[in-house]
């Protein structure tokens, strides 16, 4: 009789079937096949929190051929996911087979290859109650408060909202950001910058930074101008040359945190996407015979641990020995530490093989395939490479004991970074703050040259508001706080998401009007459910459950005396209480009565309807801007001005070469104005803004903004720097990180740190 190794999905069933033999059959159990129902709270409160699992529906046929194939089997080993959920899967799959948990044969792996799966068949182990207990709690947390506070909502609120225990802090700290932009107040500041020459004629610019007491702001045009009448009557020279040198470490392998953090910023990709191709990646893939034939590429993606096994880490070793010499090796392995708050279950995500370099394979990759496999084999080879040298150079000048500055580095020994760059963080830096510049030229000088001055430019600013979360910059800050864990980021998002709480405007997330009511009653009524400590202390809870350290009905029974409190005070306190929640306006208007018709959701979504229901009874089919690209997008964008001919709304519309502004009342009125975006660089010919235009397949132009008037426009886009041989304006291909001169016979080019 073979042996029956159960796993969860069909593609990892198939890849680990090459790997055992025709002693073994490989099934797949389709993920869980029990759960509570979803018809009632199916968990017994008052006893013992005990909670009723039925299997699923849709799943008999499927539980049947697994029983029927256990039956025949001689042993069954149950290899699902090795965390919380893959364990619990294993305990439901034993329980609904009929097999005693002692008897079990669970074997886990943290790579889907040949020799860790085989391995593992070697050393089976019992099902881990205690990981069980963990998710069960888990579960159990979530369906309580699900079921017990979205009746309060729908009475409150709307009929059809739900309630989640998790997803309402990450909802809290979205519509909090929202609250900050909303009352942010824009302070003025001032910047200077300085055109300098030596007396060579080597030009170079520099910023105003203070003087020799410290930094100085500029908060008002008064500040800037009381500098520029004090150098302009004095001239400048050098006051300091400091150079130094530093190391630059690399940054660790991936988490599933940092991992969701950086493939949002470098690839674009949205968490829920990240992990769904991490998974496929996981699992196993054919890249064919001259590479192993099947296998996974990663190790487990849902992780929080820093570790790395001695082996990967002396097959990183061999590798960058011999593909870029052993200068680019540290002098021992790297080891990294993993947050004080990390289980530390798994090792952190890399590539089960480094020798499986993503060039190699790409051929057998989907196009998404390959960009996160090369953006995690990338990160984990620099994780084990040798710093990267630098040479630091800060030049400060003076003019009436007024401080300039230009700072930068170029870099004298690669390491790392001949394989990878860590992204910068999104956060905004302030413009007066003097920016560092990779591999920067400046004319040699030494303190107390005497420079030639050839412009000093103030520029007035304001302070911005903080920015709106985007996947990365929120699963970030949920790990920071401690709430959710590895498995959970993507799916909060996606659950505030598809229940209208939060929706999409580009990369960033913005509360919806239901989600900003539903979030206000939440904090009022249930403080304790949307508290970030709160929240992270029941993480660490779960945590105990798991270590064996806390009992599993002792954190139901703790939460559930506050949470009774809450409902029953929450109830009483909402009796005569009336909410509603904001409309959502459209620019459609209604045919009969001639009022603005406002978004409403029915049973297939959402759509346009008269606000003087039930009087008038009109309905409309709504269709987004860019022909239905989101189904939660406002149907039209009114723009800041007005139609030209007859100074109606403008609205934004949607075109075969991008967007552009159209007027309302078309087609009586048939106006429109190209959608331009200002990119803050004057126009080299007349001085006025340049703006960037959809051109044709909705690519992009820059041509000033009295086009045609002024005759300036390119396909490359304008860099606010000029040439430092020439004198003209610098350009920059798209995608690119390199600005060039486009003078004939000139050849300037400079590499962009972005």
């Amino acid at each position: 009789m073979a042996n029956l190794v159960i796993v969860e999905s069909p593609s990892k069933a198939s890849t680990i079937k090459g790997y055992l033999g025709s002693n073994y059959k490989v099934i797949a159990s389709k993920g869980h096949v029990r759960d509570l129902p979803k018809s009632s709270l199916g968990v017994d409160i008052e006893n013992g929190f005990e909670p009723h699992y039925i299997n699923i529906r849709g799943k008999g046929d499927l539980i049947k051929d697994i029983k029927k194939e256990a039956k025949s089997a001689n042993k069954i080993f149950l290899a699902t996911d090795p965390d919380r959920e893959g364990e619990a899967i294993s305990w439901h799959l034993a329980t609904a087979l009929g097999i005693p948990v002692e008897k079990t044969l669970r074997v886990t792996f943290n790579e889907v290859t040949k020799s860790a799966v085989k391995a593992a068949i070697k050393e089976p182990r019992q099902i881990d109650m205690n990981l069980v207990d963990a998710q069960q709690a888990r579960r159990i947390l979530d369906r309580i408060v699900g079921y017990k506070i979205s009746p309060f909502l729908w009475k409150n609120v709307r009929s059809g909202l739900s309630a989640g225990r998790v997803q309402s802090v990450a909802t809290r700290i979205i519509c909090e950001r929202e609250d900050e932009i909303r009352a942010f107040v824009p302070v003025e500041y001032w910047t200077i910058d300085a055109s300098l020459a030596t007396l060579d004629g080597k030009d170079f610019n520099v910023r105003f930074y203070g003087n020799k007491k410290g930094k100085i702001k500029l908060s008002s045009e008064a500040d800037a101008r009381k500098v520029l009448d004090a150098t302009s009557a004095s001239p400048f020279s050098v006051s300091s040359v400091k150079t130094a040198k530093k190391k630059k470490l690399p940054a660790p392998p991936f988490t599933t945190s940092t991992m969701q953090q950086e493939a949002a910023k470098k690839l674009g990709f949205q968490s829920q996407k990240i992990m769904k191709v991490a998974q496929e990646l996981y699992e196993g893939i054919n890249i064919g015979s001259e590479n192993g034939g099947v296998q996974g590429l990663i190790t487990y993606m849902r992780t929080d641990s820093l570790r790395v096994s001695a082996d990967a880490m002396a097959e990183a070793k061999s590798y960058i020995e011999e593909k870029y010499g052993a200068s680019y090796c540290p002098s021992s392995p790297r080891v990294y530490k993993s947050r004080a708050t990390a289980q530390d279950a798994h090792e952190a995500i890399r590539p089960s093989r480094v020798g499986v370099e993503p060039v190699k394979i790409r051929k057998y990759l989907t196009s998404d395939q390959y960009k996160l496999y090369k953006l995690i084999w990338e990160r984990f080879v620099a994780s084990q490479m040798q710093s990267a040298s630098l040479s630091t150079l800060t030049v400060d000048c003076e003019s009436a004991s007024y401080i300039f500055r230009a700072s930068g580095y170029t870099v004298d020994f690669q390491g790392y970074m001949a394989v990878y760059e860590e992204t910068e963080d999104d956060t905004a830096r302030n413009a007066d703050e003097p920016s560092e510049q990779r591999n920067i030229r400046l004319p040699e000088m030494k303190e107390g040259d005497a420079l030639k001055t050839l412009s000093v430019t103030p520029d007035k600013h304001f302070t911005e508001p903080p920015a709106r979360y985007n996947d990365a910059s929120l699963v970030k800050f949920l790990e920071e706080m401690g709430i959710g864990r590895p498995s959970t980021f993507a799916t909060i998002i996606s659950t505030i998401i598809s229940r209208n709480y939060v929706k999409r405007e580009g990369k960033m997330l913005v509360p919806t009007p239901t989600g900003e009511v539903t979030n206000k009653l939440m904090i009022e009524s249930f403080p304790d459910i949307v508290s970030y400590k709160f929240t992270a202390e029941m993480e660490n809870d779960l945590d105990g459950i798991e270590q064996g350290k806390v009992a599993l009905n002792r954190v139901l029974e703790d939460f559930w005396g506050g949470f009774e409190r809450e409902l029953s005070e929450a109830n009483e306190k909402m009796k005569d209480a009336e909410l509603s929640v904001p409309v959502e306006e459209t620019d459609i208007i209604c045919d009969k009565c001639g009022s603005r018709m406002i978004v409403k959701n029915g049973r297939f979504g959402k759509f346009a309807a008269c606000p003087n229901y039930p009087q008038c009874r009109s309905t409309k089919p709504l269709v987004s801007s860019e022909q239905s690209a989101e189904k939660d997008k406002k149907p039209q964008i009114i723009a800041d001005f007005k139609c030209e001919l007859c100074g109606a709304d403008m609205v934004q519309r949607s075109g075969r070469y991008g967007s552009f502004f159209a007027c309302s009342r078309f087609p009586e009125c048939s106006f429109t104005k190209q959608k331009t975006r200002d990119i803050g660089v004057p126009c080299p010919k007349c001085g006025s803004k340049i703006v960037m235009k959809n051109g044709k397949n909705k690519t992009v132009f820059y041509s000033c903004e009295k086009y045609p008037a002024c005759d300036f426009s390119s396909w490359d886009m304008p860099v606010n720097e000029k040439c430092p041989d020439c004198g003209e304006i610098l350009f920059r291909k798209k995608g690119q990180s390199v600005c060039f001169c486009r003078t004939k016979g000139c050849g300037f080019k400079k590499e962009i740190k972005e």
